[in-house]
């Protein structure tokens, strides 16, 4: 959909006339199943794609990402010109440790956010860029080279509010800032099985694919009200921290979005690494 452009916005953030022609389409929105933190250094079929991703889509001016692991009481933003790392995982390789994803801030943009979102939402440089962030975009791009803050997602918000924010934060698209939602539809790490290395679970396909059809379909008050799904939607999460920034997305995506589906399947059991493209 065209667009024309000003100068600048609210926030202050010029653009020269090059970013202006590259910005009149509107940037699409992402959602990105993003599973294990492992899959930030290992090679295999969900990180190839997401390398795919960084090279297929317009190359966005600036990053917002809602990640599931920024799970807070009331909303929060982060406007920090260089924020910091978040190793928020135990356990694992020390070679995940070493990851260092220094890409800059947005500050005008965050504060643009706060604005568009209004309400009680707070800036808060208590965190930086986390594994839900950093584990996709180091393959996305993998220069860091692209300004990058962080959106919480609010354990106090229900499914519709979730979605009410995507909403207002739409316009960003016009700007030349790619949504970008990292979670996983399905995931239960209670019911986690490492022997089902590349499958899931017949009511974790059920959900995923309930999930999957609603979108599709454009019926969005279904993915809203997913206890419709069943009995699998009261096994497909405990808490909404890694469905929520679906919400995000799907409330920033328009009707006349092309929709990509990419990465579908479950592994472990009880994760969906099913990924979103609005376009």
């Amino acid at each position: 959909m065209k667009k024309q452009l000003d100068n600048s916005n609210a926030a202050g953030i010029v653009l020269t006339a090059g970013e202006r022609d590259n910005m009149m389409n509107e940037m699409p929105v992402l959602f990105v199943g993003h599973g294990s933190p492992m899959n930030a250094i290992e090679g295999n079929r969900f990180s190839d794609y997401w390398k795919l991703l960084g090279e297929e889509i317009p190359r966005p001016k600036v990053i917002l990402s809602v990640s599931a692991h920024w799970y807070t009481s009331g909303l929060r933003v982060t406007d920090a010109p260089s924020p910091k790392m978040v190793y928020d995982m135990y356990g694992f390789p020390e070679e995940l440790y070493q990851i260092v994803y220094n890409a800059p801030g947005s500050p005008d943009f965050a504060h643009l956010t706060e604005k568009l979102i209004g309400g009680d939402i707070k800036i808060d440089n208590s965190w930086g860029l986390d594994h839900g962030s950093w584990s996709v975009l180091c393959h996305m791009y993998p220069k860091a080279d692209i300004p990058v803050f962080q959106l919480s997602v609010d354990r106090l918000a229900p499914a519709a509010e979730c979605y009410e924010i995507g909403k207002r934060l739409r316009s960003l698209r016009e700007q030349g800032v790619l949504i970008f939602g990292s979670g996983n539809v399905v995931h239960n790490l209670y019911r986690t099985d490492w022997s089902m290395e590349k499958a899931g679970y017949p009511w974790a396909h059920e959900f995923d694919d309930y999930i999957k059809e609603s979108i599709l379909d454009h019926k969005l008050e279904r993915v809203i009200n997913y206890s419709g799904a069943g009995a699998s939607s009261a096994l497909a999460f405990s808490t909404m921290d890694h469905f929520a920034p679906l919400l995000y997305v799907l409330g920033a995506s328009n009707q006349g979005d092309r929709i990509r589906v990419f990465n579908n399947s479950c592994v472990l059991g009880s994760l969906s690494m099913t990924g979103y493209l609005f376009e």
